[in-house]
């Protein structure tokens, strides 16, 4: 494979020069008998088959670069020229495949590959993660929770369950108490408060306190039935 890789077949070469193949593999037979004592004919020329459209298997050579600059001097001109262009792009091309496959099977490469899939999948991971937090809503054990803190926070403000002004008000302060908290959230109802929220909403609950109006309102009432006990 990686022979093939680094040469040129005498197809391709035929192609370059628009030449018949036939005859390009004269020419590189002929080449091989003119090289002198002592240089390998491999080292330029290999020979090498095809199977053609046929399914017939023909022969064949293989060219190196210093087959191809070879080969490239029995011709002049323009079409040398040309010849030696395309087969400088073709060897830049092989190269370029080659130092992609080596860098795809070198191990370090392999490994830092896949420690950055596993990190973009974690990453991946941990933004459903967030986004399911973030779109849970609380349990019905925390519903009831805020549900409970709610009447206790209204039972205080107004003075607990005996009071004039729970009698009269209760209604109009737990309706302001889950409107401004619906408000402060953000929400259509109190029961959509998103899970991650839910100490905040404890928080809220606590520090929450009736609007101005509300607290002279409570105050007037249960002003009112202190007089009523000293008459």
């Amino acid at each position: 494979m990686n022979q093939l890789l680094r040469n040129i077949t005498s197809l391709e070469v035929a192609e370059m020069v628009g030449r018949d193949h036939n005859e390009v593999l004269k020419d590189l037979r002929r080449i091989s008998t003119q090289l002198g004592e002592g240089i390998l004919p491999q080292s330029y020329f290999i020979e090498s088959s095809y199977t053609n459209s046929q399914n017939k298997e023909l022969p064949s050579f293989l060219l190196t670069k210093k087959g191809c600059e070879l080969y490239g001097t029995r011709m002049t001109g323009g079409k040398g020229t040309q010849f030696a262009v395309k087969y400088i792009d073709r060897f830049n091309e092989m190269e370029e495949t080659i130092q992609q496959k080596q860098l795809l099977q070198d191990p370090i490469t392999l490994a830092l590959k896949a420690a950055l899939e596993t990190r973009e999948q974690i990453q991946t991971i941990q933004q459903d993660v967030n986004l399911l937090k973030g779109t849970m809503r609380i349990d019905g054990r925390q519903e009831y929770a805020l549900k409970e803190q709610g009447k206790s926070k209204v039972l205080q403000e107004l003075g607990g369950y005996g009071s004039l002004a729970y009698e009269k008000l209760s209604r109009k302060v737990f309706a302001q108490l889950w409107r401004d908290f619906k408000k402060h959230f953000i929400l259509p109802r109190s029961t959509e408060l998103p899970r991650e929220r839910f100490d905040e909403g404890v928080k809220f609950i606590a520090m929450w306190r009736p609007d101005t109006t509300l607290a002279i309102d409570i105050e007037a009432a249960n002003k009112q039935a202190q007089f009523k006990l000293v008459e």
